[in-house]
C-alpha cells in the first residue's frame, strides 16, 4: 500500500501542476484574442500607432502563456493556444499589408507554421473589409493593390496540399479566402467600370456644353 500511497501523492502533484499552468494559460489566450480584435479594429480606422501597442501587448500574452506550459506541451497543443496564435498571425499580418510594410515571418511572431498560415487566410477577410472602406471613397488604385495582395495570398495557400492535421485545417481556410478573393474581384470590377462610364458621361457633357457656347 505504500507504493500506491506513493503513486498517489505523484499523480496528485503532476495533475496539480499541470491544472495550475492551464488556469493560468487559458485567461491569457482569451486576453490575447481580444487585444488582435481591437488591433484589426484600430488598423481598419487608420489609428496604427493604438494598433501597434495593441499588437505588443497581444505578443507578451503569447509568450507568458509559451512560458506557463513550457514542461506541459501536451496542453500547449491541445487547441487554445493556436487560437491565439492564429488571431495573433491575423492582426500581425493585416497590419503590414495594410500599411504596405514587410510581412513578418512566424520566427519573427514566436508562432507556429499552422497558425500563422491559417491567420494569413483570414487576413483576406480583413483585407476585404479595408478594400470595401476605400470603394467607398473611391480610393479604387489602393484596391487594385490589396486586391493583388489577396490574389497572392490565396495564390500561396493553394499549393500547400497537406493533411488538416498538420496544417489545422488550413484548406478550409484556403476555400473560404478563395470565396471571398472572387466576391471582392466582382466588386472592385463592378465599381472600377460604374467609375469609367461617369468618367466618360461626363467628359460627353462637357464637349456637349463646349459645343453649346458656340
Amino acid at each position: 500500500m505504500s507504493d500506491l500511497q506513493t503513486i498517489g501523492r505523484a499523480a496528485q502533484d503532476y495533475l496539480a501542476a499541470k491544472h495550475s499552468a492551464r488556469e493560468r494559460a487559458l485567461p491569457k489566450s482569451r486576453a490575447a484574442i481580444r487585444l488582435c480584435a481591437n488591433t484589426i479594429r484600430a488598423a481598419h480606422r487608420d489609428e496604427f500607432e493604438t494598433a501597434g501597442q495593441l499588437l505588443k501587448d497581444a505578443g507578451a500574452l503569447l509568450r507568458e502563456m509559451a512560458a506557463d506550459l513550457r514542461e506541459h506541451l501536451d496542453i500547449f497543443h491541445a487547441g487554445f493556444v493556436a487560437d491565439a496564435q492564429k488571431e495573433y498571425a491575423e492582426a500581425a499580418l493585416t497590419c503590414a499589408l495594410i500599411k504596405r510594410e514587410t510581412l513578418p515571418m512566424p520566427e519573427d511572431l514566436g508562432i507556429e507554421w499552422a497558425p500563422y498560415l491559417n491567420g494569413l487566410g483570414e487576413a483576406v477577410g480583413e483585407l476585404r473589409r479595408y478594400t470595401l472602406d476605400r470603394m467607398r471613397l473611391g480610393k479604387l488604385d489602393t484596391c487594385e493593390v490589396l486586391l493583388a495582395d489577396m490574389d497572392e495570398i490565396y495564390a500561396l495557400l493553394i499549393t500547400l496540399d497537406y493533411p488538416d492535421a498538420i496544417t489545422g485545417n488550413l484548406r478550409r481556410t484556403t476555400d473560404a479566402a478563395r470565396g471571398i478573393l472572387e466576391k471582392t474581384r466582382g466588386d472592385l470590377t463592378l465599381v472600377a467600370s460604374q467609375a469609367h462610364l461617369i468618367t466618360a458621361m461626363e467628359r460627353v457633357q462637357q464637349r456637349l456644353e463646349r459645343l453649346t457656347d458656340f
